[in-house]
């Protein structure tokens, strides 16, 4: 029952509020169209299915440019090529931002994480060593040693599973090791699962903690950002799961800082020439040879954040991304053999692909984009932030308005695209010589200051281990997949022609 009175003190508080807000605005202003709202919760109540479907079924309503309002938060849902150029290009400045939510508040330390800074100078430093000193060519082309490896041992792994001639695989967990390991080799040098752990119970128990430690079941807009006044009561702990949650994250972080330092490798080791290429330096210890050029900046705060955005941003996207790929090939074996075809004929059988035979397979390039169009990561991209008045399709945009780039109706859009819930890479084919790219109807990364500066290092990732185990394994779907859950179990079986291959490997 005392819930219940805060709950309702709340909702009084929150419409007084809004009322006041109303008699003091300036001049109406030619809003976007939008659905009637209902007082103090605004559009709320629309939201019968999932926030996917009732957003894309009220933009085909409504139109590409729509407002909505939940609570005291004003948002702006895009969903046409002409909407996103003109948000993150002609405004891409003023859409620079990101809305303070109470998950920024709690896990951006004090919004110095690149994910959440505020547009200024902080988010440019941040943004300029995330370009030059983790997602450059340079580094990238260094990088790809640790890539290639963990690729490898991807590989070893499911033959040594295979070996008696086909086995049932749990793809998302060999492949969720893979993009785990790769991250913390990266971050530290040190893998994450040991080799002999993969296919065990161990190693599903680490993989399962870090997912519930990085990817917690907890909404990245939750009701209090809608109806400030109930963080005062903390309505339904909400705010104490996000403290505890963000401590666990430290600690993790922490652990990571610590064991490197007491390594002391950042200080002593220097760098390693393999095969001509200069091995990757672990991020850990860039950041803290940096924090030693500009303490007052490179905090362990700031070390921190980045260890884990490297962790949240690298790991779920990539891993998803070749499940729902290699579903997409068992579901059609055309595609499968046109793709293998490919790699067959640039790359053979007695070796495996590596990095530098990626831009020679054009075709694998057009399956990733395919399931990155009907498998977006990201939904809704991260939300932007008006910093002030603008114009979108002729329509004003108030100040403190919160951008949503909906990409997953954008991707499957039947003005834009031909036979949209199709799986079809050839049309990737005929969109290299578009302008601008794909134009600003294919948009997975984002555009703008605000885009995905890992983009290409994920690319990398999930091409070339979806490569690899296309080129040396033969699948077949046991109809046990689970597109919606990201999972699938496959029967996977090695290739008669790649066998002396892999028992080199």
């Amino acid at each position: 029952m005392e819930e219940q009175y805060y709950y309702y003190t709340a909702i009084l508080l929150s419409f007084f509020l809004i009322i006041l807000s109303k008699l003091f605005s300036h001049k109406k202003k030619n809003l976007p169209p939008s659905p009637l709202a209902l007082p103090i919760v605004g559009h709320f109540h629309l939201f019968k299915n999932s926030i996917n479907q009732t957003l894309t079924s009220l933009s085909a309503k409504y139109g590409p440019v729509l407002y909505l309002r939940f609570g005291c938060q004003s948002f702006l849902v895009i969903s046409s090529p002409s909407g996103v150029e003109e948000c993150l290009t002609k405004n891409d400045i003023v859409f620079a931002s990101r809305p303070q939510i109470m998950a920024g508040d709690m896990f951006s330390f004090n919004y110095s994480s690149i994910v959440w800074a505020p547009y200024g100078q902080v988010w440019r430093l941040l943004r300029r060593f995330a370009a030059i000193e983790l997602f450059s060519t340079i580094n990238l082309q260094s990088s790809s040693i640790i890539r290639e490896e963990e690729v490898r041992i991807l590989i070893c792994s499911l033959f040594r599973v295979s070996k008696s001639g086909s086995s049932v695989v749990d793809v998302k967990n060999w492949v969720s090791i893979f993009a785990y390991n790769t991250i913390m080799r990266l971050v530290s040098g040190e893998r994450l699962v040991n080799e002999e752990d993969a296919g065990g119970t161990k190693g599903k128990e680490i993989i399962k903690e870090l997912r519930k430690l990085f990817f917690p079941d907890i909404p990245f807009f939750n009701v209090c950002d809608f109806f400030p006044v109930l963080r005062w009561f903390d309505y339904k702990g909400i705010q104490k799961k996000m403290v505890l949650l963000q401590k666990e994250r430290i600690k993790f972080s922490s652990g990571l800082l610590d064991e490197f330092q007491q390594k002391e490798i950042y200080s002593s080791e220097p760098s390693i020439q393999v095969k001509n290429r200069k091995k990757a330096t672990p991020i850990i210890k860039t950041l803290l040879s940096l924090q030693k050029l500009e303490p007052e900046f490179y905090t362990d705060d700031i070390i921190k954040s980045f260890l884990l955005v490297m962790f949240i941003a690298g790991t779920e996207t990539s891993f998803a991304t070749i499940v729902c790929a290699l579903t997409h090939l068992l579901a059609h074996p055309e595609v499968m053999h046109k793709l293998r075809s490919e790699i067959d004929s640039k790359v053979g059988h007695r070796r495996l692909v590596n990095e530098s035979d990626l831009p020679t397979l054009p075709y694998l390039h057009c399956v990733v984009n395919e399931t990155l169009r009907l498998n977006t990561p990201v939904p809704f991209l991260l939300p932007h932030w008006s910093s002030e008045d603008c114009v979108v399709g002729g329509y004003d945009i108030p100040k403190n308005t919160t951008l949503m780039i909906n990409v997953s109706a954008l991707h499957q859009d039947p003005k834009e695209w031909e036979e949209p819930e199709k799986f079809k890479p050839e049309r990737f084919e005929t969109m290299e010589g578009e302008k601008d790219g794909f134009g600003y109807k294919f948009v997975p990364f984002g555009l703008g200051r605000r885009a995905c500066p890992g983009n290409n290092m994920g690319l990398r990732a999930i091409s070339l281990a979806l490569g690899a185990i296309i080129q040396v394994f033969d699948w077949e779907n046991v109809g046990k997949d689970k597109m919606d859950a990201g999972s699938l179990e496959a029967v996977c079986s090695p290739r008669q022609d790649c066998i002396p291959l892999l028992s080199q490997l």
